[in-house]
C-alpha cells in the first residue's frame, strides 16, 4: 500500500499496533513510541533478531497476522510492504481505528523537534548512524530513527532528550517529502525503485521536493552526477553546502586510505584535519565528510566535527565483520543495487589485500533484477573473484514471469567465475570449499540472506574439523 501524503496527523495516538513491526524502519519508530510511554504492540510474519530486540524493549510482538492482535488498540501503523488484504488492516478498517502509514507515524514523533534528515539512493543508513553517534560524542542526546541497527548502540533508534532528531529519510515511496527538516544531507541520487518512479527524472523531482522542505541548509555530495543535477534545480531553496573530493566543494576530502580502517584528511576554509574511522572503505569516508559538513552547519568547528566521527563503528549489515576462521574472514553487507554492490566489493578489496573475495549474492526484488541485470553482472565480474548466486528474494513483490537470477547470469562476461546454487546448505559448502587463508567471504543482500551467516560459519568449522 502507498502513503497518502500531506494528511493531517492525529492529535493523539493512544495504544499503537505496527503491522510488519520487524521491518527496518518500522521497528525503530515502534521503539521510540514505546520509550515515550505509549503501549506498543506489533506483528510480523517471522521471528528475527529485530523482533527479539523489540521484545527485550518491552514490546509485545505476535508472529503472524490476526485480527485478534488489535485488542485494545487505538492506532494502526502500516508500511508500504503491507497489502490491503492483511487481516489486521481489514479489522482496523471495520472498527474505524486510526490508520496511518509508517512515514506519518514518524512525522508525529517529529512534532516539536528539529529534524536532521539524511537521504540518498545509497549510503543513507550508514550516514544517519554517523550523524547520530557524532552528536552523541559531542554531548547531544539527539533522538534518532535509522533504517538499520547502529553498531555502537545495538539498536536502530532512540527517543533522545534533545531538540535535535536525526532520521533516515527513505525515498522509496516518496514519503520523505513530508518531514520538514531544518537540515538535509543527500549522499547521491541514482536510478532505483523504478517500479515506483518509472524514470530517473521522476526520482530527481522527488529529491527536489524533499530538498526544498529544508529550512536551514542542504548538504550535497559534489562528486555525484545526480546531486549535481539536483543542485542546478534548487534555485530559491535553502543554502547549499557541498562536500567531496572535488576542489570546488565547500568541505573537501583527500588522501584517503580505504582500509583496513578508513583514514583521510578533511579541509574547510583553509583548515585541514585528519579523520580515522573504525570501518573500512572509501564510501564511508565520503559519507563521513558529508556528516562533518552538516555538523559545521550546526555550529561545530572542523576539528570538533572530525573528532566526533573518530572511531565510528558502523551500522549492522554494512560490511559487518562476523568472524575469522582459519584465516578466512566473513563479512555481511546489505548491498543490492549495482552501485552499492560495486562499493561493497571495493571495500572488500581494500580489506582483503592479496587474498580473494568470494561473494554470495541474493538478488533483491524481481523488478530490480529485471531492470538492472546487466549492471549487477558487470559489478560482480569486476569486483568479485568468485560469486555464488542464489534465488531472488521477492520481498513485497509478486514474481514476474521470466525474471529469475538467470537474467544476471546471462549477462556475465565470458570467463567470470561463478556458481548458481539456490540451496543454502550447498551454497555454504561451495563458499567454504573455495575459501583459503587470507580470503574474504562476503554475503550480500538486503533480503534474508544475512540469516545464512551462522550456517556459513558452521560449515567452515565442520570443514576445518572443529
Amino acid at each position: 500500500m502507498k502513503p497518502e501524503l500531506g494528511r493531517a496527523l492525529p492529535e493523539a495516538m493512544g495504544a499503537i499496533h505496527f503491522i510488519g513491526v520487524g521491518g527496518s524502519g518500522m521497528s525503530g519508530i515502534a521503539r521510540v513510541f514505546a520509550e515515550r510511554g505509549h503501549r506498543v504492540t506489533g506483528s510480523d510474519r517471522f521471528d528475527s533478531e529485530v523482533v527479539e530486540s523489540l521484545r527485550h524493549s518491552g514490546i509485545q510482538v505476535f508472529l503472524g497476522h490476526d485480527a485478534l492482535h488489535l485488542a485494545g488498540v487505538d492506532t494502526v501503523v502500516f508500511s508500504s510492504a503491507v497489502r490491503e488484504t492483511n487481516p489486521e488492516y481489514l479489522e482496523a478498517l471495520d472498527r474505524g481505528l486510526t490508520i496511518i502509514h509508517r512515514s506519518e507515524a514518524l512525522r508525529w514523533l517529529l512534532q516539536g523537534k528539529t529534524p536532521l534528515a539524511v537521504a540518498g539512493s545509497h549510503g543513507k543508513t550508514t550516514t544517519t548512524a554517523m550523524l547520530a553517534t557524532a552528536l552523541e560524542a559531542v554531548g547531544i542526546d539527539a533522538g534518532c530513527v535509522n533504517g538499520g541497527v547502529i553498531s555502537q548502540w545495538g539498536v536502530s533508534s532512540r527517543a533522545g532528550s534533545d531538540d535535535l532528531f536525526v532520521i533516515e529519510a527513505d525515498e522509496s515511496d516518496r514519503s520523505f517529502v513530508g518531514y520538514e527538516p531544518a537540515h538535509v544531507l543527500i549522499t547521491n541520487i541514482a536510478p532505483d525503485h523504478l517500479d515506483f518512479y518509472g524514470t530517473l527524472d521522476a526520482i530527481l523531482e522527488a529529491f527536489e521536493a524533499f530538498a526544498r522542505t529544508a529550512t536551514d541548509s542542504i548538504v550535497l555530495c559534489a562528486d555525484d552526477s545526480g546531486t549535481e543535477e539536483l543542485s542546478s534545480r534548487l534555485s530559491g531553496a535553502a543554502r547549499i553546502v557541498t562536500y567531496g573530493v572535488s576542489p570546488q566543494a565547500d568541505v573537501i576530502m583527500s588522501d584517503v586510505v580505504a582500509g583496513p580502517a578508513a583514514r583521510f584528511l578533511v579541509r574547510h576554509r583553509g583548515e585541514s584535519v585528519p579523520v580515522e574511522l573504525s570501518v573500512a572503505g572509501r564510501l564511508p569516508a565520503l559519507n563521513a565528510t558529508g556528516v562533518i559538513a552538516l555538523l559545521i552547519q550546526l555550529g561545530l568547528s572542523l576539528g570538533d566535527a572530525a573528532e566526533a566521527l573518530a572511531g565510528f563503528q558502523g551500522a549492522d549489515r554494512r560490511f559487518q565483520h562476523h568472524g575469522t576462521l582459519s584465516g578466512v574472514r566473513f563479512f555481511d553487507d546489505h548491498a543490492h543495487h549495482p552501485t552499492e554492490v560495486a562499493a561493497a566489493l571495493e571495500t572488500a578489496r581494500a580489506v582483503v589485500g592479496e587474498g580473494r573475495v568470494i561473494t554470495m549474492f541474493q538478488p533483491h526484488l524481481f523488478s530490480r533484477t529485471q531492470y538492472m541485470a546487466a549492471e549487477l553482472a558487470a559489478a560482480f565480474a569486476a569486483g568479485s573473484d568468485h560469486t555464488i548466486f542464489l534465488d531472488i528474494f521477492g520481498s513485497r513483490e509478486d514474481p514476474i514471469e521470466g525474471v529469475t537470477t538467470q537474467l544476471i547470469l546471462d549477462k556475465l562476461p565470458t570467463g567470470t567465475s561463478y556458481d548458481f546454487e539456490p540451496d543454502w546448505d550447498k551454497a555454504c559448502g561451495l563458499a567454504v570449499s573455495r575459501a583459503q587463508p587470507g580470503d574474504l567471504v562476503l554475503t550480500m543482500s538486503t533480503g534474508d540472506l544475512y540469516q545464512i551467516v551462522p550456517q556459513l560459519l558452521a560449515a567452515k568449522r565442520r570443514r576445518d574439523g572443529h
